[in-house]
């Protein structure tokens, strides 16, 4: 293996990965732009919160799948990243039935992620593991900008914007746990396979985030009956002004390219720290 394929980083060897069972807004009722009374930033979370239930389900059978070919402390992270996972699953389903609650009809965008992963099932399991650590950079880098920039979840109700934080501090807590694994498994590969096999899966990983997040958006508008030039062009302001997602993400998104790439190449625990501290400080309701 060259030099330049070996992550001159790894995962922290202190860090926890800790699944925080917590139940958020049972029973609330949140206006239906509930992010500041804007369109288009509630609809960018509605469109990713609609995609999470299955993809994290997903992303739990991806990394499973090797759980008895890999070191035991590598081991245990993937048992706590399932763990991780499955609430998300679970917090974001009821998140999702909120939505719903609010007349949205998201049958289509939930029938769209089922059949992109299905198509992904059929690959080989390396095929899937690397699908995963592509869209999981995606979760990681999205949750270090929530976390580093409050404007990102100013105005949504409490209990909303706990929900993200606490899920943001999960992503990134965990964000190396499928690429950890996708090493082991493929170290008798050679260093230019590794990286071929993940650079173009996510190049694909890419375009399918951005064409099916826009579909997704679009349905959302369209069902609000906003869809026209002049939401699209405030979706482009959101996305790259103010907050300015985009630009946040740019750099760290193509840090993945880079031979000897590691996700904990930027240490982010400071972020993690201060979530923790603020989840702390509020009282979580109880898991139902």
């Amino acid at each position: 293996m060259s030099p330049a394929a070996s992550p001159s980083v790894a995962t922290p060897a202190d860090l926890t990965i800790t699944p925080r069972n917590i139940a958020f807004g049972r029973g609330a009722a949140n206006p239906r732009w509930w992010l500041g009374g804007d369109p288009v930033a509630t609809t960018f979370y509605n469109a990713l919160s609609v995609t999470f239930p299955q993809g994290e389900g997903f992303f739990i059978e991806s990394v499973r799948h090797f759980k008895d070919e890999v070191p035991p402390e590598l081991k245990e992270q993937i048992a706590a990243f399932i763990k991780q996972e499955a609430l998300h699953t679970r917090e974001h389903v009821a998140f999702n039935r909120q939505v719903t609650d609010h007349g949205y009809d998201i049958s289509r965008m939930e029938a769209g992620t089922k059949a992109r992963l299905d198509l992904s099932r059929a690959r080989h399991p390396v095929a899937q593991l690397a699908v995963t650590i592509a869209l999981e950079h995606f979760t990681a880098i999205i949750a270090h900008a929530i976390l580093a920039d409050p404007r990102h979840l100013k105005g949504a109700p409490d209990e909303v914007r706990r929900l993200w934080l606490w899920h943001a501090l999960e992503e990134v807590e965990h964000k190396a746990v499928a690429y950890d694994t996708y090493l082991h498994v493929t170290r008798n590969l050679s260093a230019f396979r590794r990286w071929s096999i993940r650079v173009r899966v996510m190049l694909l990983v890419t375009w399918n985030f951005i064409k099916y997040r826009k579909t997704d958006m679009a349905d959302f508008y369209q069902q609000d009956g906003i869809r026209n030039a002049g939401t699209w062009w405030r979706t482009l302001k959101f996305l790259f002004a103010r907050p300015g997602l985009v630009p946040a993400i740019l750099k760290p998104y193509l840090s993945f390219y880079r031979p000897g790439f590691h996700p904990w190449d930027h240490d982010d625990r400071d972020l993690l720290r201060r979530a923790e501290s603020e989840l702390a400080a509020t009282s979580p309701a109880p898991a139902q």
